[in-house]
């Protein structure tokens, strides 16, 4: 299936986006209350995970400092299901499908992939002039060999 292989940057696009719209979209409801009727307290530590997933989640929609952006995305993440999901107890609590904690856990590696790759072709980086890393620009993508 190589004839999807042209595909491959505007999918990743769409990804980063996406992605990144529906954190921005979790940072809102934490922050305002959006649709949720619920609003922590400001300063708190679930308030201050809001602020973080809305503008993390809007840069890297945009494709904007998307590897800073990402980097701290995922972080978070990891903290969120460690602490608030996980809760470090043994047995059945340690699988994410009985402690509810998939979204973090996948928002954890979706915006590790992100952070390791960058915003792509189709980011404001891009349009921006960021140049890519050092080894993408000495000699194209690196592969790693099998």
């Amino acid at each position: 299936m190589r004839f999807l292989e042209r595909f491959a940057e505007p999918t990743y696009a769409l990804f980063r986006a996406v992605t990144g719209l529906l954190f921005m979209f979790h940072g809102l409801q934490k922050t305002f209350g959006v649709l949720n009727g619920f609003q922590p307290p400001v300063g708190s530590q679930l308030w201050i995970g809001g602020v973080i997933e809305l503008v993390c989640g809007a840069l890297i929609a945009a494709g904007l400092a998307t590897r800073a952006a990402a980097f701290l995305a995922s972080g978070t993440m990891a903290v969120a299901y460690v602490q608030f999901h996980w809760k470090l107890q043994l047995g059945a609590e340690l699988l994410p499908g009985v402690n509810k904690g998939e979204p973090a856990l996948m928002y954890a590696f979706a915006f590790l992939y992100v952070a390791c790759k960058g915003g792509g072709p189709y980011a404001v980086d891009a349009l921006l002039g960021r140049p890519a890393p050092a080894a993408e620009r000495a000699s194209g993508p690196q592969r790693l060999s099998a």
